[in-house]
């Protein structure tokens, strides 16, 4: 009998509209491949949730991106009711999510990340708490949502009237300038090094998922000895962290260094996503990429 799917998308982070795309796109492309797939709309009602795992589905596609769907809340859930599940565990969920807390595990690794410090959202707004140029970003999102890049002569407010939502604490990060690279990594596989380039003042949440609004080169124009460097970082990262099925590592160049800007346990799978391109350059299709995943979905042991 082939096997029954349960596609969990949607979800209530920032990146609910996003989710909902890749929910989609997976189970098409499971349908299409012969599996029995239930598309479920998470929302808060967790026992809304595991009334529609049951009966219980043979393997769960994580399709979530963001908050609670992807820093190991849904994960944790699953893992009690003993459903194996696509992408990272648990712990590598949280883990990458908490950004402070990864950079501290790359750096144990011998991973180069940006210089960064952690301050208070009302303290990064009285004045600069760190040299011109930086970024501002959250502890825990994702897809670049609430990014803020602070350039010399910036003298606007940092944020618009609706504030900062992303909590009391904030990342400042030291811009690295130059090139924007991204491996995807599929089980301790790295699949190629595309580069990104964008019109925008950097690759945001408009640029990853609008139609037209950033372009991939894959693979990167780039010498060998960087390819085999970003791929092995990539993959470094993936295991430092104990992550397993798919995750992507963004990285930039500044001509001399590659630096890891974060892992992303819970890539887009979006038409304009980078992890499908990359599969398709190393020869897999979408399909083969998603039953792969279903394939080797588990629970944390």
């Amino acid at each position: 009998m082939s096997k029954h799917v349960a596609v969990l998308m949607g979800g209530w982070s920032a990146e609910r509209e996003v989710s909902l795309v890749s929910g989609a796109s997976v189970s098409k492309s499971l349908g299409e491949a012969g599996m029995r797939v239930t598309a479920i709309d998470v929302q808060r009602d967790m026992g809304t949730l595991m009334t529609r795992l049951y009966p219980r589905p043979d393997a769960v596609f994580n399709a979530l991106h963001g908050r609670f769907g992807e820093d190991g809340c849904v994960q944790g859930l699953l893992d009690i009711l003993d459903i194996p599940y696509t992408h990272s565990g648990l712990l590598a969920s949280a883990l990458a999510m908490d950004k402070p807390m990864a950079k501290r595990l790359f750096q144990g690794a011998g991973i180069p990340v940006a210089e960064h410090i952690i301050a208070g959202r009302e303290e990064i707004m009285t004045g600069d708490v760190m040299e011109r140029p930086y970024v501002v970003k959250p502890l825990n999102e994702g897809s670049s949502v609430g990014v803020h890049i602070v350039l010399e002569g910036d003298n606007e407010p940092l944020f618009n009237d609706t504030g900062w939502p992303f909590g009391d604490q904030v990342m400042v990060e030291k811009f690295i300038p130059g090139r924007e690279l991204t491996v995807s990594v599929m089980g301790d596989k790295a699949l190629a090094v595309t580069e990104i380039t964008t019109g925008r003042e950097f690759y945001d949440y408009d640029a990853k998922y609008a139609e037209g609004g950033s372009r991939h080169v894959v693979p990167a124009e780039i010498d060998d000895s960087l390819t085999e460097e970003a791929m092995r970082l990539a993959v470094l990262a993936h295991q430092t962290l104990g992550c397993r099925g798919v995750s992507r590592a963004d990285f930039r160049y500044d001509g001399e260094q590659l630096y890891l800007l974060e892992i992303n346990t819970q890539p887009g799978l979006t038409p304009t996503s980078l992890v499908p391109e990359q599969a398709q350059h190393a020869g897999l299709s979408f399909q083969d990429l998603v039953v792969w995943m279903v394939d080797n979905a588990e629970c944390d042991s």
